[in-house]
């Protein structure tokens, strides 16, 4: 399935649902004179490295033209400040008790009004992987965070022709396009602790006041997930594996938990190299409740860096780096300081390297459930 960003003018306004106070309210700000699309992820990449809070490593990142990133990309590292995780009291969600439409509205106004003068990025990719679920997303966020929109590009699909071609197969649904706009320089001052205001119903976020990469990500698979739910399948924050036998009916495994529990372990463990394993994705996937086949949504991974020193293997695969330190190895090279030693939650956004078995669609349904 697919989203929609263009109308016939007799379907724009109040009687269509893909409308709503929130939702043009965020979209209007996209079509800014302070709004500069970003060609691609080489445009992007260039432009964090030019970030002055940007750390550019030594390490070069694997396979990088296949990526989509210059030959000879190096891993960025971009830190945050106090707040290194996800800020649960700042979310107000459009549909919940006590949370006014009206008063986010007029927030986000004031918000998008004050930073009118300001240069912002924007940039589109596709969430979902197969033309049974493939959705499209825009991010807006300052002129000086494009690291955070390079890892956004780099976690979520961006739009190259082969992605554009399965996009226009898929089917079209009722649905309009996913918008999110963030500016972590805005600080309502009645929500010191910053405000993520959420309309899923019309797929549109404001993450304001809030540097944080995870941010984005989750608020863009939050809204993804609401398409999924609407349009018949199971959202789902887990893992996905599959065990393939010659003699017998393959066994599809799905872990599910909270964060830091084991669910990209699980999936990602090779058990011996005894059995031919795929793996679907660790953190995000929905479920077609028609046929049981299951679509990542991501070909990235966002990872924890706590558990890889720079020997391990792992450290391979990483292109854009959070809350970690630096240091110089014995040949003067700027490496990693991980294993959360600066702050906790440390994070990565991992290519789908990491994965040598790595698939996007798992056709067989899944007949185990770990919790």
């Amino acid at each position: 399935m697919s989203t929609k960003n263009s109308y016939q003018l007799a379907d724009i306004g109040r009687h269509n649902p893909i409308f709503s106070q929130i939702r043009s309210t965020v979209e209007t700000a996209f079509y800014g004179n302070n709004m500069h699309q970003v060609a691609d992820v080489t445009d992007a990449y260039h432009r964090a490295t030019k970030d002055p809070g940007t750390v550019i490593t030594d390490l070069p990142i694997y396979r990088a033209t296949d990526l989509g990133l210059p030959a000879d990309a190096k891993m960025l590292i971009a830190n945050t400040g106090k707040v290194v995780g996800r800020t649960a009291q700042a979310r107000r969600i459009l549909g919940n008790p006590g949370v006014s439409e009206a008063d986010m509205a007029g927030r986000l106004r004031q918000a998008i009004f004050d930073s009118a003068h300001q240069d912002f990025i924007k940039t589109d990719v596709l969430v979902g992987l197969d033309e049974d679920f493939i959705v499209r997303a825009h991010l807006a966020i300052p002129d000086g965070f494009a690291n955070n929109l390079l890892s956004y590009m780099l976690n979520f699909q961006p739009i190259t022709a082969a992605y554009q071609a399965m996009f226009e197969r898929s089917v079209a649904y009722p649905e309009g396009d996913i918008y999110i706009y963030a500016d972590p320089t805005y600080h309502d001052p009645d929500y010191p602790d910053g405000l993520a205001i959420f309309d899923p119903q019309h797929n549109t976020a404001a993450i304001l006041g809030m540097p944080y990469f995870g941010e984005l990500k989750k608020s863009t698979l939050t809204l993804a997930w609401s398409i999924a739910h609407r349009h018949g399948f199971v959202a789902c924050h887990g893992g996905l594996k599959a065990f393939h036998f010659k003699d017998k009916q393959d066994q599809v495994f799905a872990m599910f938990g909270l964060s830091g529990s084991g669910k990209s372990t699980l999936t990602h463990a090779k058990h011996g190299y005894k059995y031919d394993i795929t793996v679907l994705h660790d953190d995000a996937f929905v479920i077609n409740r028609q046929n049981g086949s299951s679509v990542a949504l991501e070909p990235s991974y966002f990872d924890k860096t706590n558990d890889y020193p720079m020997t391990s293997d792992e450290t391979k695969y990483f292109m854009t780096i959070q809350n970690v330190g630096v240091t110089l190895d014995d040949q003067g090279r700027k490496v990693l300081v991980t294993e959360d030693l600066r702050n906790g939650n440390g994070r990565t956004i991992k290519s789908r390297y990491a994965s040598t078995n790595r698939v996007d669609k798992e056709d067989a349904p899944i007949n185990a459930i770990f919790w």
